[in-house]
């Protein structure tokens, strides 16, 4: 008998310990090389763990055990032959999930035991799945999986939900006088003692203004199209307050500048922190030189993180670094917040949801679509003057979004070179 010590890779730098989230195969299945086994929690990001060899597994660690890095936490038995009738693994095929296909809403029993070919991954569901059913009360036995292997996705879910069915328990307001009690994983415990932590070392304060976002949404409604077809990424707002405010950076250079013990760290360049919800909670995957993009470039690289969050597959490389970070409490309805501060960084900008509202243009009250924003600095670093300044600047820049091709400055001022 030859027994494989599996044992926890290092999820990135500074990482020192995992939670195990979920086990994906049973203690004494026979697991194929590479067949993803587990999933496990960092302070950073979920990563599934691969079998390094086909076996028989025997697990060594509970679901929710924190174990160190380095740590053994199965063992793969290489001599153990396959069992017969053991259903091949099956290719993965990069297809689009159907979009207007319901997916059963029980899943009818098989009357032939013969024929019945369950995986390791049947009726599990996938990260952003195990949201939803959570959130909405849904038993994985409502819910048939089209992903690899039987696994639910998340628009097995959607599509269930929509065809209509009754959830398992009274969950909600059932007046049942019920609790639950949940543990903590690593990444929520880690995000609270990140954000205690700012609020307790930093002298933080925050700054609001107000953008007119009319020439910014006209602008879109002209190319939007155009931007689409030609780039193949959609034009968002997004782009637009990367853009801003990287050349707001340059003019403001301490907002883009952290604190290192007795020093000011200031960087000549601008690693823009995109926060983004996910089913494990907020992340914060970086942009890298932003400064140097384009906005088709930013608007490609913000989905790329975007989708890489959501789907679960973020790395703690993709969230490491940032500068300056940029979050958009305006997709959830939000009118006004003051953020917190993403350390090591000193500042933060928020963007809302933007409203109609009465506005004085040129001695007029005209409707314009307005939109909130706050920078939350760490005043230690930065003084109120260049935080206002550089809100401003920001605000300028967007209400004329020619001035983002002229390095904030005015394109008259560019031509008659003052």
């Amino acid at each position: 008998m030859a027994m494989l010590e599996m044992k926890v890779p290092s999820p990135g730098e500074s990482i020192s310990e995992v939670e195990i989230a979920q086990w994906l195969v049973n203690d004494g299945d026979y697991v194929e090389k590479d067949q993803a086994i587990a999933e496990v929690d960092s302070d950073k990001a979920t990563l599934e763990l691969p079998a390094e060899q086909s076996g028989v597994i025997t697990l060594k660690a509970a679901e929710g055990d924190v174990v160190k890095v380095g740590q053994v936490v199965c063992l793969i038995d290489t001599t153990a032959a396959k069992p017969a009738g053991t259903a091949a693994p099956k290719v993965e095929q990069k297809t689009e999930e159907p979009k207007a296909v319901p997916a059963p809403v029980v899943a009818a029993p098989n009357p032939d035991p013969v024929k019945k070919d369950i995986s390791y991954a049947s009726g599990i569901p996938s990260p952003a799945a195990a949201k939803i059913m959570s959130e909405n009360g849904i038993s994985s036995k409502h819910v048939s999986g089209t992903g690899k292997d039987g696994r639910i996705t998340k628009q097995d879910v959607v599509n269930a939900m929509s065809a209509g069915f009754a959830t398992d328990s009274a969950q909600g307001w059932g007046g049942t006088r019920n609790q639950n009690r949940e543990k903590m994983s690593m990444l929520r415990r880690k995000i609270a003692e990140r954000l205690v932590a700012v609020k307790n070392e930093t002298a933080m304060l925050t700054t609001f203004n107000e953008v007119d976002m009319k020439p910014i949404m006209d602008i879109r409604t002209k190319y939007k199209d155009k931007f689409a077809k030609h780039h193949e990424v959609n034009l968002g707002f997004m782009s637009f307050f990367t853009k801003a405010v990287t050349e707001a950076l340059k003019l403001y250079p301490a907002v883009n500048a952290q604190i290192d013990g007795q020093e000011v760290v200031f960087h000549d360049y601008a690693d823009i922190g995109i926060a983004v919800s996910s089913p494990k909670g907020l992340m914060v995957p970086v942009v890298r030189n932003a400064e140097q993009m384009s906005l088709a470039e930013i608007e490609r690289e913000i989905k790329r993180l975007a989708i890489k969050a959501r789907d679960g597959k973020i790395t703690p490389d993709d969230m490491t670094g940032g500068t300056f970070t940029i979050t958009n409490g305006g997709v959830f309805g939000s009118m006004l917040s003051t953020p917190i501060i993403n350390p090591p960084q000193s500042a933060i900008l928020g963007m809302h949801n933007v409203v109609e509202r009465p506005v004085a243009v040129n001695g007029k009250v005209e409707i314009r679509p307005i939109m909130y924003v706050a920078l939350s600095y760490d005043h230690r670093v930065i003084d109120g003057k260049e935080s206002v300044g550089f809100l401003v600047k920001v605000k300028e820049m967007l209400e004329n979004p020619e001035r983002m091709i002229f390095g904030a400055k005015d394109p008259m001022e560019v031509l008659l070179g003052l």
